[in-house]
């Protein structure tokens, strides 16, 4: 049977990836963001992938049009199989530093957006005792950094949220709700974001292909699971912030700086946080390439682990 996949955030990124490897399975597919110009892009290459395509302008925030967004895939293709939710904001920039309703949006997309599309999802499925919810968390729900305050405290909401789904589904058979959290990934989001550090964003090393996320995230929807990482440094980065705390406070500023903030100046602005920006939308960021990153920064981690390791048991 044809799958019928909704997919938020499918302008870009992740989203966007996810999408068209569903379409190359030939899933019938609708396809959310705010902008309708980048959604066009998004139909045609998803089209060009073999996919049956059904485009419905949605900015998550808003309740009443999450639930038209389903609404039009049930009219369209009669049921909903999975929803994949990926459309998130950032904003970089010490806590002080970015302006309250710049943090104050982010938290609203990400949270209250995850939000509406969980309860206009579940409803569904309840009712029906069939489908699948999968969430795109990230590495920063699991740990803290700085000059992404908004972003995490966002994160760390939205994989509780997750978890709490994840219980209350346990009564309900047919019913399945996953979280993918992946590192960094080379998509154009870090330029995208909102930025009041002063320097351009970007993904610390090793960054990950949005495809790699979107393989990962097929594999969910064939077999639904309650947590699945992407990302080689992922559970070596948790295990530094949760058992070697003192330590990861320790290096985590100044690792940030050399891996997640580049050296090209910028000017504060607020990126599409509270408009979407289809200029920048596209599947990929400008990282993919810098094949020595993943390398070194799998080395600067695991070294900063063993000396910290080696700290604590002296």
């Amino acid at each position: 049977m044809t799958r019928v996949v909704v997919v938020t955030g499918a302008s870009s990124g992740i989203g966007l990836a996810t999408a068209r490897a569903f379409a190359r399975q030939g899933a019938q597919l609708v396809l959310a963001a705010r902008s309708v110009e980048s959604l066009a892009v998004a139909e045609r290459l998803c089209k060009a992938d073999g996919g049956e395509v059904l485009v419905v302008p949605t900015d998550v925030t808003k309740a009443d049009q999450v639930d038209e967004l389903l609404e039009a895939t049930e009219r369209r293709f009669g049921r909903v199989d999975v929803v994949v939710h990926a459309a998130a904001v950032l904003a970089y920039g010490r806590f002080e530093d970015v302006p309250g309703d710049i943090f104050n949006q982010v938290i609203t997309t990400n949270v209250q957006g995850t939000a509406n599309v969980g309860r206009s999802s579940l409803r569904r499925f309840q009712q029906h005792r069939s489908g699948t919810l999968i969430v795109v968390g990230s590495l920063l729900g699991k740990i803290a950094t700085p000059y992404l305050s908004s972003y995490v405290t966002s994160k760390w909401a939205v994989h509780g949220l997750t978890r709490c789904w994840q219980i209350e589904v346990r009564s309900v058979p047919g019913v399945e709700v996953a979280l993918v959290w992946p590192g960094s990934v080379d998509t154009p989001a870090y330029l995208q974001a909102a930025n009041y550090a002063g320097r351009a964003g970007r993904p610390p090393p090793p960054v990950d292909r949005p495809e790699k996320v979107a393989r990962r995230i097929m594999r969910l929807a064939d077999r639904p699971s309650r947590s699945a990482s992407v990302g080689v440094a992922n559970q070596l980065t948790v295990f530094g912030f949760r058992r070697l705390p003192a330590i990861f406070d320790r290096i985590v500023t100044p690792l940030m700086k050399a891996g997640g903030l580049s050296r090209d100046e910028i000017s504060p602005h607020p990126g599409n946080v509270m408009e979407p920006s289809p200029a920048g939308d596209s599947e990929h960021g400008r990282w993919g390439r810098h094949w020595l990153r993943p390398i070194a920064g799998t080395a600067i981690a695991a070294g900063a682990v063993a000396v910290g390791w080696k700290a604590v048991r002296r």
